[in-house]
């Protein structure tokens, strides 16, 4: 059993994770490398240390604490080198504006449930509850489970978002303390998706039929396909994970959601000091978004399964 989990946020109030007004908790780690992934400090298994050029103050504090001496200030700028730090988190410590922030936490189980038992009031009005996310949730997948576990047994609703890239019989075992499934099919085609994430999307299909032939008739499953510029915004690829998603949607497929780009986690990048190849595009549009829906509409699902989410740009 896993005594302790590296989880980088506890978002509170969310409505887009699941039913109700929700608490998601966001595990570091993650399999695939998606181009556009929104959550860039999601992807490693590791602490790592972003910089807000906002709140500096330019005391060069950071860059003397380290004791690595992988800080260094330059015309107002403050550079991290990635190659030499290890994460040790001194310079956030001991930043007075902190402008230097660790990403992720180490948070042991008990601790976790009274954190988030906090918000149980608002789950029982809204009908919400706790969504364990990422990253991928299950590449800590020993104490994801006992955590579901010990929630289920506080009757708090459960879900689960999960790329389906994770270990089969650890997907298995969370499913039977978890609510509600939701499930990312983003790349139809196999190779697209070797291409985009860096991996075949067998073991991902594999996983989505094991899901759907494991929920019983108190489990919901929400298919959830980010629409990305160039990437999963065509319509071949909708139409084809359309067709795909009608073969399994006698098997608990109660929505297929499509999660509009949008490009608001460019400054994450900027503050890890990475560069994000879809910081040039825009976010869609409300008509856009509503013509990538009709197409999967008319991909042979029940239509009325089919719904659009997220941020759209406003025409003015």
């Amino acid at each position: 059993m896993g005594k302790e989990a590296l989880i980088f946020s506890i978002q509170r109030m969310s409505t887009e994770d699941g039913p109700g007004i929700r608490t998601t908790v966001f595990f570091k780690g993650c399999g695939l490398n998606c181009g556009w992934c929104h959550n860039p400090e999601s992807i490693s298994m590791k602490t790592e240390i972003q910089w807000f050029s906002i709140r500096c103050i330019h005391c060069k504090i950071c860059m003397h604490v380290c004791p690595l001496k992988a800080v260094s200030h330059t015309d107002l700028m403050v550079t991290i080198d990635r190659s030499v730090c290890d994460c040790c988190g001194k310079c956030a410590e001991e930043c007075p504006a902190n402008a230097m922030e660790q990403i992720g936490a180490r948070w042991e189980l008990d601790k976790l449930l009274d954190e988030v038992e906090k918000d149980k009031v608002y789950f029982a009005k809204s009908g919400g509850g706790i969504t364990v996310s990422g990253g991928e949730p299950l590449m800590q997948s020993d104490f994801v489970i006992s955590f579901l576990a010990e929630l289920q047994k506080k009757r708090i609703h459960t879900a689960i978002d999960t790329s389906g890239h994770c270990n089969t019989a650890a997907l298995k075992d969370a499913i039977h303390y978890t609510d509600l499934v939701l499930f990312d099919l983003k790349v139809i085609d196999g190779g697209q998706h070797q291409l985009l994430t860096g991996h075949l999307n067998d073991l991902i299909l594999t996983n989505l039929k094991m899901v759907t032939e494991t929920l019983n008739g108190h489990q919901d499953l929400w298919i959830r396909t980010p629409i990305i510029p160039g990437a999963t915004a065509l319509e071949e690829n909708i139409r084809e994970t359309g067709h795909y998603i009608a073969a399994l949607q006698g098997k608990k497929v109660s929505r297929w959601e499509l999660c509009s780009f949008n490009n608001l986690c460019r400054d994450k990048f900027i503050r890890m000091g990475k560069e994000w190849a879809y910081a040039s595009y825009e976010s869609y549009g409300t008509e856009e978004m509503e013509n990538f829906t009709e197409i999967a509409r008319k991909s042979g699902v029940e239509p009325g399964i089919v719904m659009w989410s997220g941020t759209v740009k406003v025409n003015k």
